[in-house]
């Protein structure tokens, strides 16, 4: 008998792998769209929107706290000022100098005209909370920064607590209030410094939002 090349018999192998590879994509089509099961195709869930308030990068929270106490003059009655902050606080306050010479206030330039102190973490909300109890939770729009922040100022500070001693007195204070969210660090540190996201700063808004939501708080519209 005569034996078939074996020749012809790759070729027709090679036509059937051909023909078989042509059907598959058509099955693969026909089981996506349901014809050949029967089935309906199933419908894609639109996705819901996330929820802002539930992510934790995006919660408004105390940095720094900063309380000022200007004198005007160096001496005697600055040194009381700085007794007044290290009662409240419990730290070690810094004394501020002149920038300029003003002769009409009598002040010259580098002279300690004031103290400060930066309070941070948990007493930062407790002196905080006794600031805005003085002030009865209400502040004006004016009291607000366009960068997040706010602050506020009053006028006797054993209004907050503090026992009235004779030998010091009674001394105005200030408070400012530096508002941020996690990931601020990035514009402050020393190496590898970063920019906060244009969407990831705050607002004078979300500094407002966020005093009448955290403590209740009344904002008073400013003078127009």
């Amino acid at each position: 008998m005569f034996e078939k090349p074996h020749c012809l018999d790759e070729q027709k192998h090679s036509r059937d792998k051909r023909n078989d590879a042509e059907k598959a994509p058509e099955e693969k089509v026909e089981k996506k769209t349901g014809k050949k099961t029967g089935r309906k195709p199933d419908k894609k869930t639109k996705k819901e929107p996330k929820d802002a308030s539930k992510n934790i990068m995006r919660e408004v929270k105390i940095r720094k706290l900063c309380l000022n106490i200007c004198v005007g003059e160096s001496g005697d009655r600055l040194t009381r000022a700085a007794k007044v902050l290290e009662q409240l606080t419990g730290q070690q306050p810094v004394f501020s100098k002149a920038r300029y010479t003003v002769r009409s206030f009598g002040i010259r330039r580098n002279e300690k005209i004031a103290v400060h102190c930066t309070v941070r973490g948990a007493k930062a909300e407790e002196i905080l909370e006794r600031g805005l109890k003085v002030r009865e939770y209400e502040l004006r729009k004016e009291n607000f920064s366009c960068t997040g922040n706010f602050g506020f100022g009053i006028q006797e500070h054993i209004d907050l607590g503090i026992k009235y001693d004779p030998s010091i007195g009674i001394y105005g204070l200030d408070f400012y209030v530096v508002l941020g969210r996690p990931g601020f660090n990035v514009a402050h540190r020393r190496r590898k410094t970063g920019k906060v996201g244009f969407q990831h700063r705050l607002t004078k808004e979300d500094a407002m939002k966020w005093f009448q939501q955290k403590y209740d708080g009344i904002i008073i519209a400013g003078k127009k």
